[in-house]
C-alpha cells in the first residue's frame, strides 16, 4: 500500500490558535509547548527534550481536530493525519509496517502527526478476536515508534474516550489536554464571533446551550442560510 493511502487529505480552512476558543488552562499549556519549540536549540544544549507528544481528549465537537491543525500552522510544520482505517491489514505484521512508514515520513519531514480516534488502538487491543494478535503487534509497534519520535517532530492524538486507552500508551504523552462542553458565556462569545461575519439582517438566531462548539456552529450556519433564503424568496415574491 502506498504511503499516500494511509494519510487523510483535508482541504478545510486552518484557523490560527488565537481564533480558537480554548479554556484558559489549555491555552497556557499550549503556549508553553510552542515556546519550547521556539527555543528548541537552547533546550537541546541543556539536554532538555521538548514536550512533543500531546493527547487531546474529551467531548466530541469541542475543537480537538481544529486545535491540532492550528498547532501545526503556528509551528509552520506540515500536518500528516493518519487514516487508522487504512492502517489495519490482516496480513501478519503489515499493520505495524504501515504505521512505521507514516512515522518515518513524519520524522524525516519534522512534521506533525495527527491521529484521531486514538482510542481505537487502545480499545481493540483487549478484544479477543482472530485479529487480536495483529492488533497487539500494532500497539507494541506504536509504543516503540512514539518513543523513537525525534524532538523536531510532534505527535498529537485525539480521542473522545481516553479511559479506554491502554496505560502503556497513555503514559507516553507528556501533555494531556481535556476539551469539555463550553459554558453559556463561552457559547455566547462563539455565537457572536460567527454572526459578526454576516450583515445584521441575517443574524436572527435562537441560541441553544449545553452543546459543543461544532453543534453551535451548525445551528448558526443553518439559521443564517435560512434567513438568507427567506429574504431572497421575499424579494422575488415582491417583484412578481
Amino acid at each position: 500500500m502506498a504511503i499516500g493511502d494511509l494519510i487523510v487529505h483535508s482541504k478545510d480552512e486552518v484557523l490560527g490558535l488565537e481564533n480558537i476558543h480554548l479554556s484558559k488552562s489549555n491555552r497556557l499549556e499550549l503556549q508553553q509547548l510552542l515556546k519550547e519549540f521556539k527555543h528548541i536549540e537552547i533546550l537541546k544544549e541543556y539536554k532538555l527534550p521538548v514536550d512533543n507528544k500531546i493527547l487531546l481528549f474529551g467531548h466530541t465537537g469541542c475543537g480537538k481536530t481544529t486545535t491540532a491543525r492550528a498547532i501545526a500552522k503556528h509551528l509552520n510544520k506540515r500536518i500528516i493525519t493518519l487514516d487508522l482505517s487504512a492502517i489495519i491489514d490482516s496480513r501478519l505484521g503489515q499493520s505495524a509496517k504501515n504505521i512505521s512508514e507514516v512515522f518515518g515520513k513524519v520524522s524525516r519531514e519534522n512534521a506533525v502527526l495527527f491521529i484521531d480516534e486514538f482510542d481505537y488502538i487502545g480499545r481493540i487491543r483487549d478484544y479477543d478476536t482472530k485479529d487480536s494478535g495483529e492488533m497487539k503487534r500494532l500497539v507494541n509497534a506504536v509504543i516503540q515508534l512514539i518513543d523513537q519520535l525525534p524532538n523536531t517532530s510532534l505527535l498529537i492524538a485525539a480521542t473522545n474516550n481516553s479511559s479506554s486507552i491502554d496505560t502503556a500508551l497513555l503514559r507516553r504523552f507528556q501533555l494531556r489536554l481535556e476539551f469539555i462542553k463550553p459554558s453559556n458565556s463561552q457559547l455566547d462569545d462563539y455565537y457572536d464571533s460567527l454572526l459578526m461575519q454576516y450583515p445584521q439582517k441575517f443574524r436572527n438566531l435562537e441560541r441553544k446551550y449545553n452543546l459543543s462548539y461544532a453543534e453551535a456552529k451548525d445551528i448558526t450556519f443553518r439559521a443564517i442560510k435560512n434567513n438568507i433564503i427567506k429574504l431572497e424568496e421575499a424579494d422575488k415574491s415582491v417583484i412578481l
